[in-house]
């Protein structure tokens, strides 16, 4: 089996270290010839990949005009996917899967592409048009939640809309009794992750004996950091509350900790989510428009809440808490609920879609 796998760079990013380790699935657990088109102006190669794996990059260098550029990166694409012949063609990247789409049109290759974002999210009236007219002629667009299909099939009339979430890594869920009386929650300190909202819920639980650890640094140009620790401060909370910044050990603060908190009201498909029900801490998430409700079955494993509904969420941290017993049923139901994320049954479930229609 031969196949192509498109994308604008390798570089360290969510999408491309899944794109990376669907390539060295492919290549271990498949056999697959497997050729890497990079086709962007930054084409680094971040992840480990198996050598096996036959990488393209265009040779012109880049011009400044824009329109001759984006021509030029067309015809190149078209070339060299032609060139290769493949069996079947997958493509990342909400914006990059329309340039991908439109390179080969007209081709006979089956073309596969997947979004790695809030589904809902708007690009621009031009962009949006494209990708609704693009969209329907891609053999299938793979979705990340079923929250996401839904909503693709609406937007892009594309019937064949299959569903698969992002490899979780499998984490070591330790004893409750090497674990503290700790809260986590880990992500970027950006705007929609919505920590002030988990900061101001935590401050408000009259137990002392509880900490919240909120694991994540700066991005996006937003300076989070200092409006979160002011509002901290603020409250007097300095004792309880802390403020962990970039953390290479995120799995060290998982297996530390015995819930998990998440307030984030724009995903994708949370990696984080998962790893934590996989490192055996319950869930207590904002039941955003995608992700949260695919990996938490509610008072299974742990509570979705209403987005913005900061009592109820401040009601399910305190019964996760207060009552042991519902917490470790939880932790012990967690990290099996996760497994059909395992990294094999993703590559696999990957694998199945894109040569079904050869």
């Amino acid at each position: 089996m031969k196949i192509c796998c498109c994308i604008n760079s390798l570089a360290s990013g969510g999408k491309e270290r899944v794109m990376s380790e669907l390539i060295n699935g492919f290549i271990e657990n498949h056999d697959a010839e497997v050729h890497v088109v990079l086709y962007g102006l930054e084409p680094e190669v971040f992840y480990e990949i198996n050598p096996k794996a036959v990488f393209h990059q265009p040779t012109f260098k880049p011009v400044k005009n824009r329109l001759l550029l984006t021509i030029k990166t067309l015809s190149y694409l078209r070339k060299e996917v032609k060139r290769i012949d493949p069996d079947t063609v997958l493509s990342f990247g909400e914006l990059w899967n329309s340039f991908v789409l439109l390179a080969l049109m007209g081709t006979h290759y089956p073309i596969y592409v997947s979004d790695r974002c809030r589904p809902n999210k708007s690009f621009g009236k031009f962009h949006d048009t494209l990708r609704k007219w693009l969209y329907p002629r891609a053999t299938g667009v793979i979705a990340q939640t079923e929250k996401a299909k839904e909503f693709y099939h609406k937007q892009f009339k594309q019937n064949n809309i299959p569903v698969i979430g992002n490899p979780i890594n499998q984490i070591e869920a330790v004893r409750e009794s090497k674990r503290e009386n700790v809260v986590v929650s880990v992500g970027r300190l950006i705007d929609t992750k919505n920590f002030d909202q988990l900061i101001d819920i935590f401050s408000k639980i009259n137990n002392p004996d509880w900490k919240l650890i909120i694991v994540g640094g700066d991005a996006l140009k937003q300076t989070n950091s200092v409006t979160l620790q002011e509002q901290i401060d603020r409250l007097g909370m300095n004792d309880r509350i802390e403020l962990a910044g970039t953390r290479k050990n995120v799995v060290d603060y998982l297996q530390r900790a015995k819930i998990f908190a998440f307030t984030s009201s724009s995903e994708g498909f949370p990696n984080v989510v998962g790893e934590a029900l996989s490192a055996g801490l319950p869930v207590v998430a904002y039941d955003c428009i995608a992700g949260p409700c695919d990996m938490v079955e509610n008072g299974i494993n742990g509570f979705l809440i209403p987005l913005y509904e900061k009592s109820a969420f401040k009601e399910k941290l305190c019964m996760l808490m207060e009552d042991e017993c519902l917490r470790k049923q939880m932790s012990v139901v967690a990290p099996e609920s996760i497994k059909r994320f395992a990294l094999d049954e993703v590559v696999a479930n990957y694998y199945n879609v894109i040569t079904c229609y050869i």
